[in-house]
């Protein structure tokens, strides 16, 4: 098998693709052969060393494959070899084999390739968890999406159309055209434009009533103020700590320092609520995962949800695709494929 190893923290050069034999895999796991596996901000910033979830270095960042299973291990009767599958890896994915719980792998529609494939769980289960779950967003609300244009932006953008709700996004100038076709409503210009005080024209100073927040930093505290009575704060990344291709502890530090510090009493006072979302953590709640899995995959079939890849790169590149996604250059969602 070939996979994309970290021996060092670093920029993206330190992404180096290896050759070792193929997994084994154990009771109640399968093996699958990776055609696609999906980028996520998170590898970016295991790779710098500030991500805490991640192993120590030698590792193999990803989080999400497609491709068909190969091989399974005793005790699986729901799998067997050739099945077409995306499924759920804690680490692992930048690979062209790797084995997962049964649990975690779900069979593919006929009419979805494995590039767009690997688009789907971490967005379409971050956004899904923190909107439907989380937030429990209803027709008629205003939802305010930082970084709209990203894989997890854009998961969300769809999502909160089909409960109806008005979608106020942030992007940079360049995806505003994009992000009308994908229904956002008003788009705001975060590198141009005070993002407060447009929430607040737009709204008529009420604000809203749903925030999805991957930024980090002193914008968590700015979303909560955006509230609108019985307003939900949804955290779902910390993108701010890492703002180049390069660790600086200087700047993760500062952005961990600007972040608020909520009080009940306030919450309660403000009736607002605010919920923090690590989707990496979710891996043992195997129930709550395989339902929304279930629905995204549905509505996908159906044709009211459409994974969106701003662009695929071979697995080798590996190093060019984080340069991308560190470049805020896509619209949708970054995939390997083997």
């Amino acid at each position: 098998m070939r996979q994309v190893v970290i021996r060092r923290h670093g920029a993206p050069e330190v992404l180096e693709v290896e050759e070792t034999s193929d997994p084994v895999p154990g009771n109640g796991e399968v093996r699958v052969r990776v055609r696609a596996a999906g980028v996520n901000f998170a590898d970016l910033l295991a790779r710098l060393g500030l991500y805490p979830d991640a192993p120590k270095p030698p590792l193999v960042v990803g989080y999400e494959v497609a491709g068909y299973v190969d091989a399974v291990g005793a005790g699986v009767a729901h799998r067997r070899a050739g099945d077409r599958v995306v499924a759920l890896t804690r680490f692992g994915g930048y690979a062209d084999v790797v084995v997962v719980p049964a649990g975690l792998t779900f069979p593919l529609p006929s009419t979805l390739g494995e590039a767009e494939a690997a688009a789907i769980p971490v967005s379409y289960l971050t956004a899904l968890t923190a909107l439907y779950r989380m937030a429990n967003v209803v027709a008629g609300e205003t939802v305010l999406i930082h970084g709209a244009g990203g894989g997890v932006g854009i998961a969300a953008t769809q999502l909160a159309r089909l409960r109806r709700a008005r979608i106020i996004g942030t992007a940079s100038t360049g995806k505003h055209d994009a992000l009308r076709s994908f229904g956002v409503d008003h788009i705001i210009d975060y590198r141009h434009v005070d993002v407060a005080a447009e929430v607040r024209r737009l709204t008529g100073g009420r604000g809203v009533d749903v925030v999805l927040d991957p930024l980090g930093g002193s914008s968590f505290d700015t979303s909560y103020r955006l509230l609108a009575p019985l307003g939900r704060l949804v955290m779902c990344g910390v993108s701010s700590v890492a703002p180049g291709r390069r660790r600086s502890w200087w700047r993760a530090l500062r952005a961990v320092q600007s972040m608020p510090r909520f009080k009940p009493i306030s919450l309660m006072n403000n009736n607002r609520g605010v919920f923090g979302l690590n989707l990496g953590h979710l891996w043992s709640e195997v129930r709550h995962l395989t339902t929304a899995m279930e629905l995204v995959l549905q509505e996908i079939a159906a044709g009211r949800l459409h994974p969106v890849i701003a662009r695929t790169f071979l697995l080798e590149h590996a190093a060019v695709a984080h340069r991308f996604l560190h470049d805020r250059a896509n619209i949708g969602k970054v995939v390997l494929t083997t």
